[in-house]
């Protein structure tokens, strides 16, 4: 039987669990519904917003932006933190049918410039804080500052700030009938440039709707969710798992600019969160340096997700034991959105889920045949929950709607459609022609007590073409030699796959979002080697 596993495709709206609806027509839902149910909860700027004001807001953005001349299809970039303004502007933006460009400013500047360059938005708007006149120098189009939003007075009284605009306009006005539709652009975001410059993707307004229905059936979202989000919304996965489920349900979403350690459990015992989203470097800090918590501070927590990079099945039941919490493994990318994930009802450690209801998923050979059931492949996806288009740096817009998507990754399924994934294409170990999954190795050292986080690359070598090299952290206040290593390696791994050389490091070197750059490990093997 070949691994393939088809969603519902472009035909099949009718099988969504939830049907399309514009931006207008879901906050219009929940502003009747419940007016004054909190909304949004910015953690660090310790405010919110009800549905009812969040509607009214979106509607006043909206006749702002168009008074701007600001129309259906063009595009507004937003360099901003995670701030409750700039997901008010966000739906002002979508509620007329524009496009949200939500550049992620702590990466490098001159990208960020560049993008925006590619990009070519009809508007700019920045927070405050930030060297927006930088950033945007070289281009085209409006420009604007946003600073605070006061729902007693909007916004601050200098006359070039969005907000001091905003309350300058009347309080209501002609109603907009310009709105998004299925087929429309909704967002064009950029990845997270592990291994080179960042690209832009292009999703319409269907693939997020997915998207987040997709998200929904995996960890089981309703209106009740208390929902704690601590990423970036520049993030795809943010956009999937957390901003659309929170408009499709009307739940509650709390929200922070980071991860914090110290904070986390505080937020949740303080705001009764029944669902948190997780990445890697967060579930690492919290088991290398555990939180003494009361259980009763957690009883609301039903789950975390945990997404970007796999986690070992020795980890998660570890992570569970250690804090009685749920962990649901997932996994996606910008391109695709969620391609797979355990479901809240039904999960299996060490793997990353079923596929997505709504994504056409196959796993392939080196000759593009379909995978039978167990042998490992490359990953494949297709449909309408993936992106439409991406656009290079230099500006080409390349349409892939309708194509398949090549992950990059290796993965194999099980007799029951669950998913492991074993690795990247071009991380795989070739040693004397045997094929190495990096990833094998890894969690064979995470499950030393004493090992906090480890990766293994593969370098050069004149006798096997490639060797196994690994990089381990201990965890703090441990000890833990090569030699120690070296034994607990060997009663798992065959002669052939152990690593030549170990080196211990304080830390790995990550992205953005938590994955580990296995490139700047062989080029510091490489480094070191021609230095000697």
């Amino acid at each position: 039987m070949a691994s393939k596993l088809r969603g519902t495709g472009l035909g099949a709206r009718h099988h969504m669990a939830m049907p399309f609806e514009s931006i207008r027509s879901v906050l219009d839902r929940h502003a009747r519904r419940d007016p004054d149910k909190t909304a949004l909860y910015a953690l660090d700027q310790k405010k919110s917003i009800t549905f009812g004001e969040i509607q009214h807001m979106a509607d006043r953005v909206a006749r702002r932006l168009v008074a701007q001349g600001i129309g259906k299809g063009d595009r507004v970039a937003l360099l901003s933190d995670e701030c409750l303004e700039k997901l008010i502007l966000w739906l002002g933006v979508w509620r007329i049918g524009a496009v949200v460009c939500p550049l992620n400013i702590e990466m490098n500047i001159a990208y960020v410039s560049e993008l925006l360059q590619t990009l070519e938005p009809k508007l700019t708007l920045w927070h405050e804080d930030l060297d927006g006149a930088t950033m945007t120098e070289g281009v085209g189009g409006d420009f604007g500052r946003f600073s605070h939003w006061d729902p007693d007075g909007l916004g601050d009284a200098e006359a070039d700030e969005f907000f001091a605009r905003l309350a300058a306009d009347p309080e209501s006005g002609p109603d907009i009938d310009m709105e998004n539709g299925p087929d429309d652009v909704a967002c064009i975001y950029c990845t997270s440039g592990t291994t080179d410059k960042p690209k832009l993707i292009v999703f319409d307004h269907m693939g997020f709707w997915l998207f987040g229905l997709s998200s929904m059936e995996q960890v089981g979202h309703t209106e009740n969710e208390r929902t704690l989000e601590y990423r970036s919304f520049g993030w795809s996965s943010v956009q999937g798992m957390t901003l659309m489920p929170w408009l499709q349900t009307g739940c509650t979403l709390y929200f922070a600019k980071h991860f914090s350690q110290g904070r986390f459990f505080d937020w949740v015992r303080e705001h009764k969160i029944t669902f948190s989203v997780g990445i890697p470097t967060a579930i690492s800090m919290l088991m290398n340096r555990p939180v003494d918590i009361n259980p009763a501070d957690v009883e609301s927590l039903r789950m975390i997700s945990c997404s970007t990079a796999p986690l070992s099945p020795d980890r998660w039941k570890l992570f569970e034991e250690m804090y009685g919490v749920n962990l649901c493994q997932m996994y996606g990318s910008s391109e695709a959105g969620w391609v797979c994930g355990n479901r809240h009802y039904a999960k299996k450690y060490g793997t990353v889920g079923p596929p997505s209801k709504h994504q056409e998923f196959q796993i392939i050979d080196d000759s593009g045949n379909p995978c039978p059931i167990g042998v490992e492949g490359e990953v494949t996806v297709g449909g309408p929950a993936c992106c439409i288009a991406t656009i290079s740096t230099d500006g080409i817009w390349e349409n892939v709607k309708g194509t398949r998507i090549h992950m990059g990754d290796l993965a194999v399924m099980d007799d029951n459609g669950y998913v492991t994934v074993t690795g990247r294409l071009k991380d795989i170990i070739i040693r004397g022609g045997v094929n190495i999954s990096p990833l094998e190795i890894d969690n064979v050292l995470l499950a030393n007590a004493k090992v906090a986080e480890a990766a293994a690359v593969g370098v050069p070598d004149d006798i096997y073409g490639e060797e196994v090299v690994c990089y381990v952290v201990v965890k703090p206040g441990m000890t833990l030699t090569e030699d120690e290593i070296r034994g607990h390696c060997s009663r798992t791994l065959p002669e052939f796959r152990m690593p030549k050389q170990i080196f211990m490091v304080d830390e790995l070197p990550k992205n953005d979002r938590g994955k580990v750059k296995r490139d700047l490990l062989r080029e510091k093997w490489l480094g070191a080697t021609s230095a000697t």
